[in-house]
């Protein structure tokens, strides 16, 4: 039995381009072709597909509509598989996808679509319950973990981390203090103690505070309001 295929992509090119290339496979039965996540979404319910080839963003927002789709079906859908296809290469899109597993979940880059066998190994591997990730995605999630061991602010303590976090919302000394209930003195203490770990000892006072901010912001994710 042939695997039956979801097609999700906005770009009409793109989405005739991948279907012509998947339908002179005889494995591989194109059983929807849509350009939105609303419409991928009742292709899974009515069409019965084993896997769900889709772009990350689509309308209605053009964000992550992929990947959200994908930790649906996780639920609604368990023995799905998906192939995430994208032009991004920042491993945060591959880490999202694979939050809740890695069975039946592949993630591409879409310069790899040219290439069928590329293409339908990603689909036979997610069909069967396995995984493919992008060696690109692999490289830069090595490169990222490299740069975190190597990074100075893994000494700090979590208390100092948090101290740090509120330096980097522009909060003085005092503010910091009745945040975290703690003393003015104890504030100061921490702060010297993250700036000799951050190597900012022999900076001006104001420098020191805005580059360990910069430091901080440059590492940690700032939540969207």
């Amino acid at each position: 039995m042939p695997i039956r295929i979801a097609l999700a992509e906005d770009s009409l090119i793109v989405r005739e381009g991948v279907h012509q290339l998947l339908a002179t496979d005889p494995e591989i039965d194109i059983v929807a072709a849509v350009a939105d996540q609303a419409s991928l979404r009742r292709a899974c319910d009515d069409a019965s597909p084993d896997v769900v080839l889709t772009d990350i963003r689509m309308p209605p927002t053009n964000t992550d509509e992929g990947i959200r789709l994908a930790g649906e079906l996780r639920d609604s859908h368990p023995s799905l598989g998906v192939v995430v296809l994208s032009q991004f290469s920042d491993p945060a899109y591959a880490l999202a996808l694979l939050e809740r597993g890695s069975d039946g979940r592949a993630y591409l880059l879409k310069e790899r679509v040219h290439n069928r066998a590329e293409l339908t190994a990603a689909i036979h591997a997610v069909a069967d319950g396995g995984s493919m990730i992008d060696p690109k995605i692999v490289e830069a999630l090595v490169a990222a973990r490299g740069r975190a061991e190597r990074s100075p602010l893994n000494e700090l303590t979590a208390r100092e981390r948090q101290v740090l976090a509120e330096i980097a919302q522009g909060k003085s000394n005092t503010a910091i203090a009745e945040s975290l209930f703690l003393t003015k003195r104890a504030v100061e203490k921490h702060i010297n103690s993250i700036f000799l770990k951050l190597g900012l000892a022999d900076a001006e006072d104001v420098s020191k505070r805005v580059k360990a901010a910069l430091m901080f912001l440059a590492e940690v994710p700032v939540p969207v309001s």
